[in-house]
């Protein structure tokens, strides 16, 4: 995909909490986790060369987290705000300007999804996605994408796809990003338009 990026199509790269708690040795570790950086790291050289928008989330928990065990939740410690842990992966090549995506750092919120997050200045990424007229993103990440986040990314993808995309466009674009069924995508944006 980031080969056929031109200045006409607005892509982004979102990297998806690739922190040293989620690799091996962290906290909540994902067996070899660590062999995607390698991977995302072409794909951040690529949009870099590129002049491409990259995002990058994280977990920052506050100790205090209802979404640990200790709390009542259901996750170890991980990503304690300013910890060794929670810092992005050492390896992970982040270009300058990567505008990174903040969440779970509200004591009641587990922040599971980049769209519960927040950038420095306090936008969202659907803001900062919909203030660059990005029309496609690519997924690099450490953890589970959850289906209420590809929820939300396809509905945003179809609102700033190029005025005029055909719907089966669109959802082939959707369903190529999250191995969805592109009938059901079609199905779902036939009703959202009656």
């Amino acid at each position: 995909m980031y080969s056929q990026m031109s200045s006409a199509t607005r892509s982004a790269l979102l990297v998806v909490d690739v922190q040293n708690d989620f690799c091996p040795g962290g906290a909540l570790a994902v067996p070899q986790g660590d062999r995607v950086v390698d991977p995302i790291n072409r794909l951040l050289a690529a949009y870099a060369t590129a002049h491409a928008a990259v995002f990058a989330s994280r977990d920052w928990h506050p100790l205090g987290s209802s979404h640990f065990v200790g709390r009542g939740g259901r996750w170890p410690i991980h990503c304690v705000a300013d910890t060794p842990g929670a810092a992005f992966h050492p390896q992970l090549l982040l270009p300058d300007g990567t505008a990174v995506i903040t969440k779970g750092q509200s004591p009641d919120s587990d922040g599971y999804s980049a769209f519960d997050g927040t950038l420095p200045a306090g936008e969202t990424l659907e803001a900062a996605l919909r203030e660059r007229n990005v029309a496609s993103v690519e997924i690099g990440d450490e953890s589970v994408f959850d289906s209420r986040e590809a929820e939300q990314m396809e509905r945003l993808l179809w609102a700033l796809a190029e005025p005029g995309r055909e719907a089966r466009e669109r959802g082939a674009l959707a369903g190529d990003l999250f191995g969805l069924d592109t009938e059901r995508l079609r199905a779902l944006e036939e009703d959202e338009e009656a």
